[in-house]
């Protein structure tokens, strides 16, 4: 810049004249406090470290952003008292640096007033991103790298910018086992001012395999052993497609942890690395030489506790599960002092945290180290229980407040338990009117007083259903309309104001269901109650149907009005939470009537009449025992297991008659069985989020009178999708999936008695509240039985198979299934083969 001091001197009117402090400082000037800007004081003669007051300040070279914007940022105003040189003067500056937004921040005095300073600040804009350009790439691949590398169109190109994103794609592609990938980034102007396209160009190389691992100086511990413990880190194997031998830095460095791990759990805790080289192969591949010092191995001399009040030593030890000599294992002491990370970990810490010392601590400490024994002492402070103060819970926009506390089990005045507040989450979560991967309990401690507030935050999900459809078949339009309200409020009928768009949020449940075509229509009407009377948790229900069939004429395609069928049905229900042998336990009751009323119609081939009506009035009780969880749509833990048993009155040894001699109009008017069955199903988790589903049940159909002999009503159909298929007749449908639906009948009429047997493996998708998918593996096996002297136990179909589940709140369960049956229907048939099953609504 020229100076103009002595221009000024010959100037007889004052312009705006640049003159004289010119303060161009870079970043890593500013960024050091004690440095202050550059004044040219040979330009305009001024007082150095003198105040003056700030009259006015201009912004010049802006583009994007507003004057009055950038002298909010650098925090200066006028009449503020500045020296020049000054801290503030230096800090103005700083602070413009550090928005990220500029390159240049030059500051210029432009006039002096006796005690007032002019002056004007110089910037030059940093430029905007104006396209992410990847060279050499495919553009779906393109858009991925974009979506991972979250820089966007408008971000400000800074050389940090420019440093971390050649640095992101580097790393990603050496962790994918690219280790010689190079990166290069460059910028060109782009279409629209102050803007630059920053060009990507990625070259990955080859991939990097391990042909070899080898490992030395491992005496106790073979090698294999210590591989398979490289979780992460494997070498060429011919035939292995699941984990591939790709070399990447951190996975290689948490392996060889994995490695001194095994030789701490098997009581060599001095185990160190010695030693680790890559060593590289003409065939572009890498060789891993790790060679190990595995020192001793010692064991536990003597295992105190200290500090322990409320729990004996033999109480304690219960849980420690190590004795004195047993080989030193510094992961399992660890695991069972402090847990295992599951929420049902059996360790101390836990013990005492289910007993509301929350405040206590359990640490063990090695004391002495003698040869090759080491003693350790179990250190534990307990201080007081912690007593709840207070319970709350947020963000339940919908769900009324007293629906989630009365499924709470941690209540204000009990002791702090780590497993109370478990298995409320679970409680929650089973309620289905919240997302079950968000329920989060933040437990708030107050050590002053001793006590603990405890709250739950939920995010509601839609836990409505509808289900629309319509279609054409047989010369006829079907039509379906379904709603279930799975959290509705009845004492909200008449307030308008509820109505968003239905009275909602008291956990009971309203289902409406209205199915219609020329040859049939069905109406139905359900309601239940969770908490009758609102104090304790037991369950009223009530359901109404009706069903309406028309027979179907094979000459004219059209309805047969001679053939007609009606069913009314009602169910009367009441359930009871029980407190013994636990509470996950449930008993329920039940009333059923159905009447059939037949006008030239078969509703079951085998009897010998088709004018008449039959009544099946039916008492029914089940007891069932529900933990799994938490997550009722995908369960990992826990197990659902029930017993039940349905009976009709024994009208034929109460009556007098001889049913040797009636007909069948006469036997069926009142129909006469008992059932019992047994379902199991036990969640059990595998490896990360892969769980293994276990499912055992059986059921059998029994009679009183030998003469009338088994009801051919609410019998058992076995095969396909569990989905029942236009059946009338009460039966029980049970799916096994790669058979025909129906298809495993005991010289073709529905069984007596069922049992099936199950295996499956699942693993989620997704588990967001918009919906929830899983895959699935599958082994079933299964078989149907006409009478119990043909039953046999071994005598089953067996299929294997993979499917998917989605679950969306607003349509239920959806899936298909790929299945194989291995064996015949029938003792001359071909084996079943390939079936595909269609799943709605349906869970197996």
């Amino acid at each position: 810049m020229v100076k103009l001091v002595n221009k000024l001197k010959n100037m007889s009117s004052l312009k705006k004249v640049l003159i004289t402090i010119i303060f161009t400082v870079f970043i890593a000037v500013v960024s050091i406090a004690q440095d202050e800007p550059v004044i040219n004081k040979d330009s305009l003669a001024f007082e150095s470290g003198k105040e003056y007051i700030l009259g006015d300040f201009s912004i010049i070279g802006l583009q994007k952003f507003s004057e009055q914007t950038v002298k909010v940022h650098s925090g200066l105003t006028k009449g503020t008292k500045i020296k020049l040189p000054g801290d503030k003067l230096t800090s103005a500056i700083k602070r413009l640096y550090e928005t990220d937004q500029f390159s240049k921040v030059d500051v210029y005095l432009v006039k002096i007033d006796n005690e007032t300073a002019y002056l004007e600040f110089d910037v030059s804009e940093l430029p905007q991103l104006n396209n992410l350009i990847f060279l050499n790439i495919r553009k779906s691949k393109s858009r991925t790298l974009k979506e991972e590398v979250k820089i966007k169109s408008g971000d400000m190109v800074t050389d940090n910018l420019m440093v971390t994103t050649k640095n992101f794609f580097k790393e990603k592609y050496q962790n994918e086992g690219f280790l010689k990938t190079k990166v290069s980034i460059n910028t060109k102007k782009g279409d629209k001012p102050n803007t630059v396209d920053m060009m990507v160009n990625i070259d990955k190389g080859e991939r990097i395999k391990i042909s070899k691992i080898n490992i030395y100086g491992n005496e106790k511990i073979k090698a294999k052993k210590l591989q398979r413990k490289m979780k992460n880190t494997k070498q060429k194997l011919f035939g292995r497609f699941w984990k591939r031998s790709k070399y990447v830095d951190d996975d290689y460095r948490e392996d060889l942890q994995k490695i001194i791990e095994a030789y701490s759990e098997n009581g060599f805790r001095d185990a160190i690395i010695a030693d680790k080289k890559l060593l590289w192969n003409e065939d572009n591949t890498l060789n891993l030489n790790i060679t190990i010092e595995e020192g001793k191995k010692y064991f536990f001399r003597n295992i105190k506790f200290i500090g322990n009040v409320a729990y004996t030593d033999t109480q304690l030890r219960s849980f420690l599960k190590l004795e004195n000599g047993d080989v030193y294992n510094s992961k399992v002491l660890k695991e069972r002092v402090s847990g295992d990370g599951t929420p049902d970990s059996q360790d101390i810490q836990s013990l005492y945290l289910n007993s509301g010392y929350l405040f206590a601590n359990v640490t063990p400490v090695e004391t002495r180290v003698l040869n090759d024994s080491i003693d350790v002492e179990i250190r534990i402070y307990e201080d007081d229980p912690a007593t709840i103060r207070k319970i709350s819970v947020v963000g339940n926009t919908t769900t009324n407040d007293h629906v989630i506390y009365r499924e709470l089990r941690t209540k204000p005045g009990n002791l702090f338990s780590k497993e109370d507040i478990i298995r409320s989450v679970r409680e929650i979560s089973q309620l289905g009117f919240f997302d079950a991967e968000n329920i989060v309990p933040d437990v708030k401690p107050n050590h002053s007083d001793k006590t603990v507030d405890i709250e739950y935050s939920v995010a509601e999900k839609g836990s409505s259903q509808i289900e629309l459809q319509g279609g054409y078949g047989n010369n006829s339009f079907i039509g379906t309309l379904g709603l279930s309200f799975n959290n509705f409020a009845v004492k909200n009928l008449l307030k308008k104001e509820a109505y968003r768009p239905l009275p909602r949020g008291d956990g009971q449940t309203l289902s409406l269901r209205l199915q219609k075509s020329k040859f049939y229509s069905t109406y139905s009407f359900s309601f239940m109650e969770p908490w009758l009377g609102g104090k304790k948790p037991k369950s009223l229900s009530v359901s109404l149907y009706n069903s309406r069939v028309r027979g179907y004429d094979y000459q004219t395609y059209d309805v047969d009005e001679n053939r007609k069928l009606s069913i009314w049905g009602a169910t009367l229900g009441l359930g009871q939470r029980l407190t013994w042998p636990d509470d996950f336990f449930q008993l329920s009751q039940s009333i059923s009537f159905q009447r059939y009323e037949m006008d030239n119609y078969s509703v079951v081939q085998s009897l010998s009449f088709n004018d008449g009506v039959a009544n099946n009035i039916a008492f029914n009780i089940t007891l069932s025992r529900k933990s799994a969880g938490p997550n009722p749509i995908f369960p990992t833990q826990g197990s659902e297991l029930s017993v039940a048993f349905k009976a009709t009155p024994p009208f034929s040894l109460l009556n007098g008659k001889d049913y040797s001699i009636l007909t069948d109009q006469e036997k069926y008017k009142w129909l006469e069985y008992y059932k019992t069955s047994f379902k199991a199903n036990w969640y059990t988790p595998l490896w990360k989020k892969l769980v293994l589903r276990t499912n055992a049940e059986f059921g059998i159909l029994g009679y009183y009178n030998s003469d009338l002999g088994y009801s051919p009503f609410e019998r058992y159909v076995v095969g396909g999708d569990g989905m029942a298929q236009y059946r009338y007749d009460g039966s029980e449908t049970i799916g096994l999936r790669g058979y025909e639906n129906g298809s495993l009948a005991d010289q073709g009429n529905p069984g007596t008695i069922y049992n099936k047997f199950s295996l499956e493996t699942r693993y989620p998708i997704t588990l967001k509240p918009s919906a929830s998918i899983y895959v699935m593996g599958f082994l079933e096996a299964g078989n149907a039985y006409d009478k119990f002297d043909s039953f046999n136990p071994f005598d089953l179909k067996r299929s294997a198979g993979a499917g998917l589940r989605i679950f969306m709140p607003a349509f239920g369960l959806l899936g298909i299934d790929f299945a194989h049956g291995f064996d015949p229907v029938t003792d001359f048939g071909l084996k079943s083969g390939w079936q595909t099953h269609f799943i709605i609504g349906q869970q197996f």
